[in-house]
C-alpha cells in the first residue's frame, strides 16, 4: 500500500472532509509517495515525536494534534525544528482533531464509552452541527473511582467534582480533551456523570449546584483512546509495522 493510498483511507473512514475545524485535518506534511512499512502514532506532533517516529524509520506519523492550526504560522523556531526533522526524513504527517473525536468507532469518546462496556451509545455535545462526543448508559452502576480505573486514567492526577464519591453513577457523558463548557449540556440531558479532559474554574460551579458529577482526567490522557484505536486498527487490516510513541505532558 502507498502512503496515498493509506492517508486517504483514513480520511474516508474519520470523513474528514465534512468537518468545520481549526486543524489542518488530514495530510500536513508528505513525504515522497512510497510503500507504507511502518507507521508511527501520537497525540502530539511534538518534536519528541517527529524525531523518535523518523528514528524508529516510520513511513508516516499519525496524530490527534497537528502542527497547523487556523491561520498560516511562521515556520521558525521550534515549529521549524519539528517541519525540518519530517522533511528531513522522508516523513510524512497526518492529522485527525474533530474527526478523531467524533467518530463512533474509532474516536477518543467511543472508545472510553467501549473501555467503560457501554455496548450503545448515543451522539452527544455538537459543535458546527457535529456531534463530537457520546452519551449513554453503563453496562452497571459505577462509582466515579471505578470509572476512573477502568478507563486507566491517573488518580492522582484526575480532578472530580461530585457531592458524593460513593454515588453509583449510571449515565455518561463524554467529550475528551477541553470539554469542560459542555457540562451544561450533560445537566441539560440529566446525565448522572460527565468525563472531559479539563475543565475551567466556572464549570466547577456549574457542576456542584446542579448537582452532576464530573471527571476531568487529563486533555493528554483523554485523547490517547483514538489514536491507539486507529493503530490497533491499521495493524489488524493491512498488517503493517505499527508503534504508539507516548509523550505524556501531565495536563
Amino acid at each position: 500500500m502507498l502512503i496515498s493510498e493509506f492517508t486517504d483511507h483514513l480520511s474516508k473512514i474519520l470523513d474528514i472532509a465534512s468537518f468545520d475545524d481549526i486543524s489542518l485535518n488530514g495530510v500536513q506534511i508528505a513525504s515522497p509517495d512510497r510503500e507504507v512499512k511502518k507507521v508511527a502514532f501520537a497525540v502530539d506532533a511534538c518534536y519528541k515525536t517527529i524525531s523518535e517516529a523518523a528514528e524508529w524509520g516510520a513511513d508516516i506519523l499519525v496524530v490527534h494534534h497537528g502542527l497547523f492550526w487556523g491561520r498560516p504560522i511562521a515556520i521558525k523556531g521550534d515549529h521549524y525544528k519539528r517541519v525540518k526533522c519530517a522533511l528531513d526524513n522522508n516523513l510524512t504527517l497526518f492529522a485527525a482533531h474533530l474527526p478523531l473525536d467524533a467518530h463512533m468507532l474509532y474516536g477518543n469518546n467511543a472508545q472510553m464509552a467501549i473501555s467503560l462496556g457501554m455496548r450503545e451509545y448515543d451522539p452527544f455535545g455538537y459543535f458546527k452541527g457535529k456531534a463530537i462526543g457520546v452519551k449513554g448508559k453503563l453496562p452497571f452502576p459505577m462509582t466515579v473511582e471505578e470509572i476512573i480505573r477502568l478507563l486507566g486514567l491517573d488518580p492522582v492526577f484526575s480532578d472530580i467534582i461530585t457531592d458524593d464519591v460513593e454515588k453509583k453513577i449510571e449515565t455518561v457523558g463524554i467529550i475528551s480533551g477541553g470539554g469542560g463548557s459542555d457540562v451544561q449540556d450533560a445537566i441539560d440531558q440529566g446525565l448522572d456523570l460527565y468525563i472531559t479532559g479539563e475543565i475551567l474554574h466556572q464549570n466547577y460551579h456549574t457542576a456542584r449546584e446542579a448537582g452532576i458529577s464530573v471527571i476531568s482526567g487529563g486533555h493528554y490522557r483523554t485523547e490517547v483512546f483514538g489514536v491507539k484505536a486507529l493503530e490497533r486498527m491499521t495493524k489488524r487490516q493491512f498488517e503493517i509495522e505499527t508503534k504508539f510513541i507516548e509523550a505524556e505532558t501531565g495536563l
